[in-house]
C-alpha cells in the first residue's frame, strides 16, 4: 500500500467543485473538449482512410512517425516564444490553421483529389502547430490555478477530455456511415474552429515578468540575445533537475513502447480480430472509459498517494495491458472481449503516470519558463518516436501483429523496476 504523500499543500475537501470557480479553466477546459470530440471522430476516420488510400503497414507507420518530427526539430525554440508570446493569441491561432488544415484535407479527400503526399504534408503541418498549442495549454494551466487544485485540475482536465472523445468514438461510426470519411474529418475541422471562437474570451493572468521592460524593446540585437539567454536557461534549469529528467525519460520510453496500439490498431483490428470499423471504435471507447474513471479517481483522491507510487503502478499496469493483447490470437474463446478488457486497463494505466508527471513539472517549474520546460518535454517524449514507428511498421510486415505488442508490454514494464530503485523518484 503505497504511503500518504508528504510535503502537499493542503488540497481542498471537494476539489471538483473548487474548480468551478475558476471561470477561465473551465473555459480552456471547454474548447479542449471540443477539438478532442473532433479529434476521436478524426482517429477513426483518418486511419481508415490512410489503411485504404495505401493499403502499407510501412505508410501507416511513416505517417504516425512524421507527426513527432516537429517536435523533435521545433519544440525547444517553439517553448521560448511561448515564454514570450502572448499565450492567449498563441491558442487562437493555432487551433484556427489546424481547423482550415483539416478542412481541406477533407475537401481533397470528397474531390477525389487526395493523394500519399498529401497525407505527409498536412500531417506535418498540422503537428507543428499542435507544438505551439499543446505546451501553451500545458504553461497556462498554473497561471489559472492555485498549485492545491493542479493535479485535481489535470485530472478533471483529462477526465473530460476524454469523456469528449469517448462521445465522438461512439458517433465516428454514425457519422462516417453519414456524410463518408470526408464529412467525418470535415466535423474535426468545425470543432478547432469553434475551440479558437471560445478562446478569444480567455482571460489570462498577467505573469511576473510580463510587467518588466524587455531589453529588446529598442534594439534588435538585444531581442535576439535575450531570446537565445532564454533557451539557455529554460535547458539549464532542466539540466539542473535531476528527477524532472528523470520523469521526462520515463515518459518517453512508455511512448515508445505505446507506438504499436498507435500504430497497428487498424492491422490488428484486421488480422486477430477479423473486424473493421466498428470494433476499432468500440477497443477505442473501452481505452476512453478506463482513462475517464482513472482520471476520476485520481482527481478525487491522488493527493493521499506519493506520485512516485502512481507512476510505478501505471507503468506495471499498462505494460502487463498491452502485452497481454497476445493473448487472443493464442487461445480462441471471446477474442474481442480479452481486448475490450485489455483496452480499459490500459486506459485506466494511463492518468497514474500522465497525471502526476505533468503535474510534477507544473509544480516544480517557475511560471515564466513553463513553455520552454514543457516544448522540451514535448521534445523528449517525442525524440524516440519517429525511428520507433517506422521500425514498428517494418517489423509489422515481418512478423505478427501481436508478437508486437508483447515486446511493448515487456517493454513498459522495465521503467517500474528501475524507478523502485530509485530513492530520490520514491519520495515524490
Amino acid at each position: 500500500m503505497s504511503l500518504p504523500a508528504a510535503g502537499l499543500a493542503p488540497a481542498p475537501s471537494r476539489p471538483f467543485r473548487a474548480l468551478l470557480a475558476h471561470r477561465s479553466f473551465m473555459l480552456l477546459l471547454a474548447a479542449r473538449m471540443t477539438s478532442r470530440f473532433g479529434d476521436s471522430i478524426d482517429s477513426i476516420a483518418y486511419s481508415w482512410m490512410v489503411y485504404q488510400l495505401t493499403g502499407s503497414k510501412l505508410m501507416m507507420g511513416s505517417l504516425f512517425a512524421l507527426n513527432f518530427v516537429p517536435g523533435i526539430l521545433f519544440s525547444l525554440f517553439i517553448g521560448v516564444l511561448i515564454d514570450r508570446i502572448p499565450q492567449k493569441t498563441i491558442l487562437v491561432a493555432s487551433y484556427a490553421a489546424r481547423g482550415l488544415s483539416v478542412a481541406a484535407t477533407a475537401a481533397l479527400l470528397g474531390l477525389g483529389l487526395l493523394e500519399p503526399w498529401h497525407l505527409f504534408v498536412f500531417t506535418f503541418l498540422n503537428s507543428t502547430l499542435e507544438c505551439f498549442a499543446t505546451p501553451t495549454e500545458t504553461s497556462l494551466v498554473p497561471r489559472l490555478l492555485p498549485k492545491p487544485l493542479l493535479l485535481s485540475g489535470n485530472s478533471l482536465s483529462a477526465s473530460l477530455s476524454r469523456s469528449a472523445e469517448l462521445a465522438g468514438l461512439a458517433a465516428a461510426g454514425a457519422i462516417i456511415a453519414w456524410t463518408g470519411l470526408a464529412g467525418a474529418i470535415l466535423v474535426d475541422a468545425s470543432t478547432f474552429l469553434l475551440s479558437a471562437l471560445l478562446l478569444l474570451f480567455l482571460a489570462v493572468p498577467a505573469r511576473p515578468d510580463e510587467d518588466r521592460p524587455s531589453p529588446s524593446q529598442d534594439d534588435a540585437g538585444a531581442k535576439k540575445t535575450a531570446y537565445w539567454q532564454d533557451f539557455k536557461l529554460g535547458l539549464s534549469f532542466v539540466r539542473s533537475h535531476s528527477l524532472l529528467i528523470l520523469t521526462l525519460m520515463t515518459g518517453a520510453l512508455l511512448n515508445v513502447g505505446l507506438i504499436p496500439h498507435n500504430v497497428m490498431g487498424p492491422v490488428y483490428v484486421k488480422d486477430v480480430l477479423h473486424a473493421g470499423p466498428s470494433v476499432l471504435s468500440l477497443l477505442g471507447v473501452c481505452l476512453l472509459t478506463g482513462m475517464i474513471l482513472s482520471g476520476l479517481a485520481i482527481g478525487a483522491w491522488g493527493s493521499r498517494f506519493r506520485k512516485s507510487s502512481l507512476i510505478v503502478f501505471g507503468c506495471f499496469l499498462l505494460g502487463a495491458s498491452q502485452g497481454l493483447y497476445f493473448l487472443p490470437a493464442a487461445i480462441e474463446w471471446q477474442p474481442a472481449v480479452i481486448v475490450a478488457a485489455l483496452a480499459f486497463s490500459s486506459g485506466a494505466a494511463i492518468p497514474f503516470i500522465n497525471t502526476p508527471l505533468s503535474t510534477y513539472m507544473m509544480e516544480v517549474t517557475p511560471a515564466g519558463m513553463l513553455g520552454r520546460v514543457s516544448s522540451l518535454s514535448s521534445m523528449i517524449s517525442s525524440a524516440l518516436l519517429p525511428v520507433g514507428a517506422i521500425a514498428v511498421g517494418a517489423v509489422g510486415s515481418l512478423v505478427p501483429v501481436e508478437t508486437l505488442y508483447l515486446g511493448a508490454g515487456l517493454l513498459m514494464v522495465l521503467p517500474a523496476f528501475f524507478l523502485l530503485t530509485r530513492k530520490s523518484f520514491m519520495k515524490i
